[in-house]
C-alpha cells in the first residue's frame, strides 16, 4: 500500500497538530460536477454507477482531480446498498429519491429479516475500495462509511425517503420490540460491512445518521446512539483499533455530549450547531468535522470567504478541526464556490495552526 502523502485529516480526528484545518466535503463526488453528471450518464443510473467498481472510482477520483486543496476522498457509494443487499428491492424512481420495493411492514417479513453476506452481495463495493485505494496512490486517505442502523431503518419500513417518519415512530411507539430486531440485524449488517471496507484498505470510517435527529430525546438514547456504540465497540474487538471513525447526526447537536461517549474519534456537526460552543462542551473528547451551511455556496464569494472564516474563528486555535459542510454539497452549487471555500481554508486556517 502506497505510504500517504497527506495525512493531515487522519492526524486532526486523532486531534495531532496539522499546519492548517484539513477539510473535504460530504458528497464532493456528485451532481455540482459536470464530469460527474457525463460519467453518471454513461452508467445509465445512479445505482448501475454505484455498482460498477471502475465508474465508482473514476467519480471518487473526479473531485481530487478538480481541487487538488482537498485532504480526503471517500467512497463513491451509497448508505442504502446495506438493505439492498438484505433483499429489500432498492430503486431510484426518475426524478424522485430511493424507495423499495418490499419495506417491513409486517411482523413476518420482520422476523425473516437477514443479514447479508457481505462478501458475495456487497463484492462491488469492497471492489470498488480496493480500486479506489490503489488508484489514489497515497495522495489521499479513503474514508469508508455506512448509514447508521436506525437511518436505515427509516427507510426500510417507510419504503423511501423524504417522509415524516410516522409509520416508523408508530413501530417505536407501539412496537418497539420488531423495531428494535431491525436495528440489531442492521447492526451487525453494518459492522459486517464496515469491518470489509477496512480490510479492503479504507483509513478511516464514518456512520451517517441521516435521521436521527427526527426522533426524540428518549427516542435518541433508546433507538439510534446505543446501535452506533455497538457498531464502534464491535469493529475495535474485531481488530479494528487504530482506525478512526466519525459520527453525524444531523440534526444532532443536542445531544453532544452523549455521543462524545460512545467511542468515535470524531463528532460531525451540522451548521444549527455553533462549532465553538461544541468544542467547549466535548473538544477535550474529540474532533470535530464541520459545518458549514452548503447553501452558501450558492451565494457570493465574499459570502463565502465570510463565513469560512466565521467557523474558523469560532472553533480557535489548535487542533482537532476538519472543516466541512454541515451536510451534503447541494447539486445546485457553482463548482468555483467550492475552490473559494478551499483556498480560504487553507490559507486563513494556518494562523490557528502556529507552533
Amino acid at each position: 500500500m502506497a505510504t500517504l502523502q497527506n495525512n493531515y485529516f487522519l492526524k486532526a480526528l486523532r486531534r495531532e497538530p496539522t499546519p492548517y484545518t484539513p477539510v473535504w466535503m460530504m458528497r464532493q463526488a456528485g451532481r455540482y460536477l459536470p464530469e460527474y453528471r457525463a460519467t453518471r450518464k454513461k452508467a445509465g443510473d445512479f445505482l448501475s454507477l454505484c455498482k460498477n467498481p471502475d465508474l465508482a472510482t473514476e467519480v471518487t477520483l473526479q473531485p481530487l482531480d478538480r481541487y487538488p486543496l482537498l485532504d480526503a476522498s471517500i467512497l463513491f457509494s451509497d448508505i442504502l446498498t446495506v438493505p439492498d443487499a438484505m433483499g429489500l428491492g432498492l430503486y431510484f424512481a426518475e426524478g424522485e429519491g430511493p424507495k423499495f420495493e418490499r419495506p417491513l411492514r409486517e411482523e413476518i417479513d420482520i422476523q425473516k429479516l437477514k443479514i447479508p453476506d457481505v462478501a458475495y452481495d456487497l463484492k462491488y463495493v469492497i471492489d470498488a475500495v480496493s480500486q479506489i485505494k490503489k488508484a489514489l496512490q497515497g495522495r489521499v486517505p479513503l474514508i469508508g462509511f455506512a448509514g447508521s442502523p436506525w437511518t436505515l431503518a427509516t427507510y426500510m419500513v417507510e419504503g423511501q425517503g423524504g417522509t415524516d417518519f410516522l409509520t416508523i415512530k408508530k413501530m417505536a411507539y407501539t412496537r418497539p420490540d420488531l423495531l428494535h430486531h431491525i436495528l440489531k440485524t442492521t447492526t451487525e449488517a453494518v459492522t459486517q460491512y464496515l469491518h470489509a471496507q477496512i480490510e479492503a484498505g479504507v483509513d478511516a470510517i464514518m456512520i451517517f445518521d441521516s435521521w436521527g435527529g427526527a426522533l426524540s430525546h428518549q427516542g435518541y438514547l433508546e433507538f439510534s446512539l446505543p446501535y452506533i456504540k455497538v457498531i464502534l465497540s464491535n469493529l475495535k474487538m474485531m481488530g479494528n483499533k487504530k482506525i478512526p471513525s466519525i459520527i453525524f447526526t444531523k440534526g444532532g447537536g443536542l445531544w453532544l455530549q452523549d455521543q462524545a461517549e460512545v467511542g468515535a474519534h470524531a463528532l460531525g456537526l451540522d451548521w444549527q450547531t455553533d462549532i465553538g460552543m461544541a468544542r467547549q462542551k466535548v473538544g477535550h473528547q474529540v474532533a470535530l468535522q464541520g459545518n458549514l451551511d452548503p447553501a452558501i455556496l450558492l451565494s457570493k464569494p465574499e459570502a463565502v470567504e465570510k463565513e469560512v472564516k466565521s467557523i474558523l474563528d469560532s472553533y480557535g486555535q489548535g487542533s482537532g478541526h476538519i472543516f466541512n459542510l454541515g451536510h451534503g454539497i447541494t447539486e445546485h452549487t457553482p463548482p468555483e464556490q467550492v475552490d473559494v471555500m478551499l483556498k480560504t481554508v487553507r490559507e486563513y486556517s494556518q494562523q490557528f495552526h502556529m507552533k
